[in-house]
């Protein structure tokens, strides 16, 4: 399995709840009633996001890009508390 990261900027909705956002993979758009809740939904819809490029053959995310080849990958790992 190989892993990459993308930024995502998350934020506190009015209304209750939490909505992720990444800079890093246009169209990503995820809502969650936690933080963590929106982060996993990010990263799903991220997944999701790659898979649909690579079948059609669309042009991948530039932060994803590690994910379409068989090269090694370092990463960062988010950890989060609360």
């Amino acid at each position: 399995m190989q892993e990459s990261t993308i930024r995502l900027h998350v934020e506190p909705l009015s209304e209750g709840g939490f909505l992720a956002t990444s800079p890093d993979v246009q169209g990503l758009v995820a809502e969650g009633r936690t933080i963590t809740e929106a982060v996993e939904i990010a990263q799903g819809l991220a997944r999701k996001i790659l898979e649909s490029c690579l079948e059609h053959g669309d042009p991948v995310p530039p932060a994803l890009a590690a994910l379409a080849g068989d090269k090694p990958v370092d990463l960062l790992v988010p950890v989060s508390v609360g």
